[in-house]
């Protein structure tokens, strides 16, 4: 069990409650019953206090994404495939209309439900059980759009080229690489470029195998594609060599 010393506390404590002072000056006031936080990494017992103590959330929403406290991106990825098949059911008149064209399922397809998934997945860290999990949304979904069932034993990258759709997982590999570019393209004290390039995490890594970090992720597709860092700082190229295009 590890300990977490009242001065941790204390000081924890301090910066809430300058926090609601500040509030305060604007004449805005802090909702203790309605306020939460989230303890990255290990959990320790207590909890932070002000006039009464904080509920200790372990995830919680930010800019439309699910942050969670072991720093994986499991949660946010099951708001996302929730998400689609909301917007799938929204629009089930469409992408089940056996009158309309597979051109145009595919453009709705792409235009509505697939930008909802991948919005924020530049940032992830996304691990192989969750890109499977993302593959199985998207050729499901394909399937029924189309009407073909697996009992037919039509493979996926048929069920793929007959609408026209990439791969997810390879619209969401060009979503972190055009990013990664965006970063490195800035000046070196640009916030997220010092913090990709030239910041080191202190502390001690807990045994066991170490979790996948989104550089191993963005390392793991530039030996995918054959490229290098160096080529991101040309964007035009960047962004041409980056690209998962739909089939026509």
């Amino acid at each position: 069990m590890k300990y977490q010393s009242p001065l941790q506390d204390i000081r924890s404590s301090e910066k809430v409650i300058t926090w609601k002072n500040r509030l305060a000056l604007y004449g805005l006031k802090l909702n203790i019953g309605k306020t939460e936080y989230v303890e990255f990494g290990s959990q320790t017992p207590g909890t932070i206090s002000v006039q009464e103590p904080l509920t200790k959330a372990l995830t919680f929403k930010y800019l439309r994404s699910y942050l969670s406290y072991e720093g994986g991106v499991a949660t946010d990825v099951s708001a996302k495939i929730q998400t689609a098949w909301q917007k799938s059911k929204t629009i089930t008149g469409v992408l089940c209309d056996k009158k309309l064209p597979r051109k145009l399922k595919s453009k709705v397809y792409r235009t509505v439900i697939r930008p909802a998934v991948l919005y924020g997945s530049e940032c992830w860290a996304i691990t192989k059980k969750d890109e499977q999990r993302l593959s199985v949304m998207e050729t499901t979904m394909l399937r029924r759009t189309i009407g073909i069932s697996k009992l037919e034993h039509i493979p996926n990258e048929t069920i793929r080229l007959s609408m026209g759709v990439a791969p997810i997982l390879d619209k969401a590999r060009e979503k972190r690489l055009r990013w990664f570019g965006h970063v490195l393209r800035r000046e070196d004290n640009h916030p997220p470029k010092r913090l990709l390039l030239y910041t080191e995490i202190e502390g001690k890594r807990p045994r066991g195998r170490p979790k996948l970090r989104w550089t191993d992720k963005v390392l793991t597709d530039l030996r995918q594609l054959c490229l290098t860092p160096d080529q991101a700082h040309d964007r035009c190229t960047w962004k041409n060599i980056t690209r998962a295009a739909d089939p026509a």
